[in-house]
């Protein structure tokens, strides 16, 4: 049973017992990523995760490791598009003491300047591996083509230029702005007692925002932009993505959303994967995924293959869309797709880490907590033809290209749209 906990300051506590394991999950969820960015910030809120395990007034970065690796638990922490996490799974037992380190790191770190130029460095090398993964890279740039003029078209690592100007008088003003008690939502899950609950109260429930009054953004429903973003490079393989206009998180056919992305590239017996790799055998990785945000949401499908296969696999990927479109939903493939998004929901939520991200990422975003049995109730009450409308509203929209890939190949695709 998933409960809330308000502490005074309005900080969030999320906690589900777990009595039949002996670990606990505890995850600091800031609602701030790289879409409350400005132009001048890109890439901030990733780096501020970064420099947070970097040292504090009592701890230094080596301190910080060693705390946990003495304790036989896991430290990590990531930035997304909406929100920044860090968090922790140890033994029961420990959970006192890793919360107090968390709490140190999450009040007391201390950006000094030194720290803050190595950590530079090691977020340029970070962008700069993602040009030798052109997997990454393309996705990426589709993003960009997709929301040009919005931060949620922005990679969250941020730019070059932009993070080499960062400041802590920038990273204080973000953290300002973000990090205040009512953008904090806590996330536990394990096994665990009220004491544990006190103790993060203790340490977060009455800390207070430094700003006068409270911010309340406006918001601003990003634009979709059917671009391409096309790059010549010298590469074994080349990587195709097509981008939709698609879901909110908060849209009530997210459901549809998911039976969709399972039928059409999801699994491996979606129509994509099977057309392309198994019975073509044109490519070793071809996908679809869907990402849903606040405000907008994407639908993708990704495609790598070698330069002598480009052009069939381009337009098998188009003849699937095609059939889609114009024959419909089978019912076992909806059945498929049902049974395959049940058993990945209740089967994704057997660890305590797993219910920390589940719990914490609602609360954040939706603001509620579904029932497993709810959901799987849900799942099973779509139909097969709101599937297919929405499979319909999506495919037939413009839609944003990004390719990566030899130059004959740009050729190749550039003749293709002549």
């Amino acid at each position: 049973m998933i409960e809330t906990h308000i502490c005074p300051n309005g900080v969030r506590i999320i906690h589900e017992k777990m009595p039949h394991v002996k670990s606990v999950a505890v995850g600091l969820w800031v609602h701030a990523g790289s879409s409350d960015e400005t132009a001048e910030q890109e890439g901030i809120a990733h780096f501020i995760e970064h420099m947070l395990f970097k040292g504090t007034a009592t701890r230094t970065a080596r301190m910080i490791a060693e705390q946990f690796d003495q304790i036989g638990g896991d430290l990590n922490a990531f930035t997304s598009k909406e929100m920044t996490c860090y968090y922790t799974t140890v033994l029961s037992n420990h959970a006192s003491y890793a919360l107090t380190i968390l709490s140190d790191m999450f009040f007391h770190s201390q950006f000094k300047d030194e720290e803050m130029e190595k950590e530079k460095s090691v977020i340029l090398d970070e962008i700069s591996s993602v040009e030798d993964m052109p997997d990454e890279d393309v996705d990426e740039k589709l993003w960009t083509a997709m929301f040009p003029n919005d931060p949620i078209g922005k990679p969250v690592g941020g730019r070059v230029e932009t993070i080499k100007r960062f400041t802590k008088e920038m990273v204080d003003e973000f953290m300002l702005h973000h990090y205040g008690p009512e953008n904090l939502v806590i996330s536990i899950a394990g096994n665990y007692d009220d004491r544990l609950i006190k103790l993060i109260e203790a340490h977060f429930g009455y800390y207070q925002s430094k700003l006068t009054t409270a911010l309340k953004d406006e918001i601003v429903l990003p634009d979709f932009a059917a671009k391409q973003i096309i790059k010549t490079k010298d590469i074994e393989q080349a990587h195709i993505c097509f981008g939709y206009p698609s879901l909110p998180s908060t849209h009530d056919k997210i459901y549809e959303l998911s039976l969709f992305d399972s039928i059409l590239g999801g699994t491996m017996s979606s129509r994509l994967f099977q057309e392309v790799r198994e019975n073509k055998g044109l490519a070793y990785s071809v996908y679809t995924y869907y990402a849903a945000y606040e405000n907008a949401g994407g639908f993708v499908i990704y495609c790598g293959t070698s330069p002598e296969n480009f052009k069939e696999t381009y337009e098998t990927i188009e003849q699937v869309i095609a059939e889609l479109l114009h024959d419909g939903i089978m019912d076992k493939e909806l059945r498929n797709a049902k049974e395959q998004l049940k058993g990945s929901f209740v089967l994704g939520l057997e660890s305590t880490e797993s219910r920390m991200y589940r719990n914490g990422r609602n609360e954040l975003v939706l603001g509620k907590h579904l029932t497993i049995e709810h959901v799987v109730e849900q799942i099973e009450k779509v139909e097969k033809r709101s599937v297919y409308r929405l499979a319909q509203q999506i495919l037939t929209s413009d839609r944003a290209t990004s390719i990566i890939a030899p130059k004959e190949n740009i050729q190749q695709y550039k003749k293709m749209q002549n």
